[in-house]
């Protein structure tokens, strides 16, 4: 038995993976994920040894698995992301708005991940785009940064995109701001409807293109009229768009986007005790007024809930588009402040050679060589700790 203080995901990969494993056929890359978090920060990957050189204090530091899904990786990746985002934020408001696949499409979407979930993302950006750009509305180039989530608090599917969109854009000119109205940005009816419309009518074209997998239950949308009778019902299905009131200023977005960017499935503080088989673990239920509760699972299910989010390999689950797109976005950034009069200076770019736990000491503003015994002595690496050979799945 295991209660919490201290109990990851890990421990319960560890104790009944294996014969999950065993029991299930699971995919070289669900394999792969749970092997990289049984082992994170463990002797198995490594790590160094760093001794005071005041008191002699001497601590051991294993390394971590760096893997997306890895509860305990999520932190410095997160630090650094904001950390390079900061630099392109302006002094305008920024809106939050969330669009969600309705549940219908939930099974279609496991079986077709890189297409249902490319669709997402584009039908999302082109809505935010092209409502953006029309005159009735802002009539502007807007920014948009999209983060993809798939989960519910209870673990299981819940495709949806958290959409953190600029309070206004460039002109079609390219030579003023045009600032969207304070508190409002576009009706979520109008966002909804558009939205519905383009992403039925991508997955028209892709089933046209023969790309979709149809698992056992939904094999009989193999068949056109079918599949189209399908597509007509989910379009009269509620179609959920949220806009959340605008964050307060640049601080409240860099808050925000510290919550969900490299947020997983589950992070280790909500699990609570691992008892006979059974994982027990915090959730919100926000059917019943967002109240925080207790669900038991059985450790089986447990990780196959778990594994309902594995991404593809290189999938990328944080996309930029508009102002904010890769190719242009120092550019456009660089315009929009000085249309706005905004003058910030770039943070120096850090090339030194840290391992991980002294970047995020470093990037908290700590001291990352400080004894953190006797405060006045340096850690200094004393010898690398060789990974153990360890065969796993």
């Amino acid at each position: 038995m295991r209660t919490s203080g201290g109990l990851e995901v890990a421990d319960i990969f560890r104790q009944h993976g294996p014969a999950y494993r065993e029991s299930h056929r699971l995919s070289r890359n669900d394999l792969r994920v749970m092997r990289a978090i049984e082992v994170c920060r463990t002797a198995v990957l490594g790590g160094h040894k760093d001794q005071c050189d005041h008191c002699g204090h001497l601590e051991i530091s294993y390394n971590s698995c760096r893997n997306r899904h890895c509860p305990k990786c999520q932190t410095l990746r997160k630090e650094k992301w904001i950390e390079a985002r900061s630099e392109d934020l302006l002094p305008i408001e920024y809106f939050h708005v969330v669009f969600t696949l309705p549940s219908e499409l939930n099974l279609l979407a496991l079986r077709n991940q890189r297409v249902l979930y490319d669709l997402l993302f584009r039908s999302a950006s082109e809505t935010l785009t092209q409502l953006a750009q029309d005159p009735k509305h802002l009539g502007a180039t807007i920014g948009v940064i999209g983060i993809l989530h798939t989960w519910g608090q209870n673990l299981m599917d819940h495709p949806h995109l958290h959409c953190i969109v600029t309070g206004g854009g460039l002109s079609s000119d390219r030579g003023r701001w045009v600032s969207c109205r304070k508190g409002f940005f576009i009706p979520v009816q109008v966002i909804s409807a558009l939205f519905r419309g383009k992403f039925l009518d991508l997955l028209k074209d892709e089933f046209k293109k023969d790309v979709l997998v149809f698992p056992d239950r939904l094999s009989h949308l193999k068949d056109p009229k079918d599949f189209e009778t399908f597509r007509k019902n989910i379009y009269h299905k509620k179609w959920v768009v949220y806009c959340k009131p605008p964050f307060d200023g640049p601080k409240g977005v860099l808050q925000y986007l510290g919550r969900y960017t490299h947020r997983i499935a589950i992070s280790n503080h909500r699990i609570l005790n691992l008892r006979n088989g059974h994982v027990s673990f915090l959730w919100r239920d926000y059917a019943d007024h967002n109240r925080q509760k207790i669900m038991t699972l059985k450790a089986d299910e447990f990780i196959r809930r778990f594994l309902l989010h594995v991404l593809p390999p290189r999938y990328v689950r944080i996309r930029h588009f508009g102002l904010l797109a890769n190719r242009k976005r120092k550019d456009n950034i660089a315009l929009c402040r000085k249309i706005l009069g905004d003058v910030k200076t770039e943070t120096k770019q850090n090339n030194s050679k840290e391992t991980w736990q002294e970047q995020l000491l470093r990037i908290c503003g700590i001291d990352v060589t400080l004894c953190p015994v006797c405060q006045k002595g340096r850690m200094c690496m004393m010898e690398p700790l060789l990974p153990y050979r360890c065969h796993g799945p």
